[in-house]
């Protein structure tokens, strides 16, 4: 079984070490993400990210339980994070995090990504974003970022 359900603080370790093991696994062009200890993921994730955006929890019922596939945060219309755990991804997670962000904001979405990401760039395109802008991510990475729009007229 599979399901998308809000956030809750009990949920914060299992989110916090998916959203850590898949930047570890995509971001070997960020040492300030590579030196991010699993301690401080969790603190950065309780104090920064839960605060300011809704937090979608994807969960995927696996023997012996259920575990954290993936999740989506929003502020808004922005997609600030989107995450799928490195062993569950290509498997559909992102597509269903990313549809349920569409449902809950369907005038659009917007959201920003490294150029360097590939692999999220591909998906973002496959999904009907177009790319509106290039620039530079904000401290502590900056580096070259592209900003992207989905929009449902654009369909």
């Amino acid at each position: 079984m599979q399901q998308i359900l809000p956030y809750q603080p009990a949920d914060a370790a299992q989110v916090t070490a998916v959203w850590h093991r898949a930047g570890l696994d995509e971001y070997d062009y960020l040492p300030e993400f590579q030196a991010l200890t699993a301690t401080a993921a969790l603190r950065v994730f309780e104090s920064v990210i839960v605060p300011d955006a809704t937090v979608w929890v994807g969960w995927q019922q696996d023997p012996p339980g259920r575990r954290v596939a993936g999740f989506i945060a929003l502020r808004g219309s922005y997609v600030d994070r989107l995450y799928v755990d490195p062993d569950l991804q290509r498997q559909g997670w992102g597509s269903r995090l990313l549809d349920f962000a569409k449902g809950q904001q369907p005038q659009g979405l917007e959201l920003h990504t490294h150029q360097q990401n590939r692999r999220a760039r591909a998906f973002y395109e496959s999904s009907g974003f177009h790319a509106v802008r290039y620039g530079i991510s904000p401290a502590p990475e900056n580096v070259p970022d592209v900003e992207y729009h989905w929009r449902p007229d654009d369909l």
